[in-house]
């Protein structure tokens, strides 16, 4: 999709299309080829009815990350899913908006999904991008949502950033080739983040960040959505609060945990003999490196020094971390758990491995399960060994 059929869509003519395109593919439960059917008996352009046609599949594809709004909204493939989640956007501006910059300027902004989150948290919003498809797809999302807010094709390493009270970038990290690993083969490069690190602002970067690449006097924050760990947070200048910190977004709220959560900091970890309950921490919180601080949370310790596991003799539930009883420990050998499980009738089984070379799925298929009972298995070390921990969640 070019500008020019990106314009006409925003005409009458142009809506009233997206409107036949949307009841098309409900009345045909989207069937590709009978919705883009009655979309061409409408319409004949061939461009104007695939831009028509792609909003739709597009808008259906983005509710699970935008909700409710993303019927009003445009996209294009690639920018919804480099996109960022809505819980996860919100909370990243409502954070921002909460330490008072004046304005914020989106360096990259795509389709405007975090101008739309600042632009709602309150904050006086300005986006620039390179692609000029994107621009006016985030100039028109502002609009939709009736949010103001300035977008303009610019090269945002040009730019004097110095109006600006705080600056956000999501660089690039695929290319025509795929995924870019090298974090000079972002678009901007880390060279230049690294730049903007200098001053007030947060850059959104991939989750699997090199810890050695965070500056000192930068904080990092992991986010996890719903148990799915989804980006990290370079947070720099007077936004910075902690070192490292884990953050959890559920559907009943946000939960938030940093160094200062954990007493073991600077001694040796605790590892412990197995309790009556285990936790499986978060993503979030692996990532952090704040494993232990769950452990001092549930009054615990880790089963083995490597292995994100926590261990207790009391029952907790926690935002942090998934919660289980210990029921028994099976045999760890596969013959022996294979026989232990048939014995108990478990037919459906979730396995849960860390820290052992398993591959879950070509075991569940070689232990032929049967029966009806349901289990969770719990395949880790313990004290350096294998174990196998039939558990049930809580």
């Amino acid at each position: 999709m070019d500008v020019t059929t990106f314009a006409w869509l925003l005409t009458d003519a142009g809506q009233q299309l997206l409107t036949v395109a949307a009841d098309a593919y409900a009345d045909h439960q989207g069937d590709p080829i009978r919705t883009a059917a009655a979309v061409r008996k409408q319409e004949p352009d061939a461009d104007r009815a695939a831009a028509a046609l792609t909003q739709v599949r597009l808008r259906v594809a983005a509710v699970p990350k935008f909700g409710a709004d993303a019927v009003q909204l445009y996209f294009t493939p690639d920018a919804l899913e480099q996109s960022t989640r809505l819980r996860v956007a919100t909370h990243r501006a409502t954070r921002l908006a909460m330490a008072g910059p004046s304005s914020v300027i989106d360096l990259g902004c795509g389709i405007g999904g975090d101008l739309i989150a600042f632009a709602r948290a309150g904050l006086t919003v300005a986006g620039v991008d390179l692609d000029p498809v994107r621009v006016e797809i985030a100039r028109a999302n502002l609009a939709a949502l009736d949010l103001g807010g300035a977008v303009a094709v610019a090269d945002g390493t040009t730019l004097d950033l110095s109006p600006f009270g705080a600056t956000f970038a999501d660089p690039a990290r695929r290319s025509d080739r795929g995924r870019v690993f090298d974090v000079e083969g972002w678009t901007p490069s880390w060279s230049f983040v690294q730049t903007l690190l200098t001053r007030d602002g947060v850059v959104k970067v991939a989750p699997g960040i090199d810890h050695d690449l965070i500056p000192e006097d930068v904080e990092a924050e992991w986010v996890s959505d719903n148990g799915e760990l989804k980006e990290a947070a370079l947070w720099s200048g007077r936004f910075a609060s902690a070192r490292r910190r884990a953050t959890v977004i559920t559907a009943s709220g946000l939960a938030t945990l940093t160094e200062d959560d954990d007493p073991f900091q600077g001694e040796p970890r605790p590892v412990r003999d197995l309790g009556e309950f285990v936790y499986e921490p978060d993503s979030a919180v692996i990532r952090a490196g704040l494993v232990t601080a769950v452990a001092a949370g549930v009054n615990g310790g880790l089963i083995d020094e490597h292995i994100a596991w926590v261990t207790s003799d009391a029952a907790f539930t926690t935002p942090y971390a998934k919660s289980y009883r210990v029921l028994e420990q099976l045999p760890y050998r596969e013959k022996q758990l294979k026989a232990a499980l048939r014995e108990r009738g478990i037919g459906k089984l979730a396995i849960k491995k860390r820290g052992v070379e398993i591959v879950p799925e070509q075991l569940r298929k070689r232990l032929a399960l049967r029966g009806d009972e349901e289990g969770t298995l719990v395949l880790t070390r313990l004290n350096g060994a294998g174990v196998a921990l039939l558990v049930a969640p809580f």
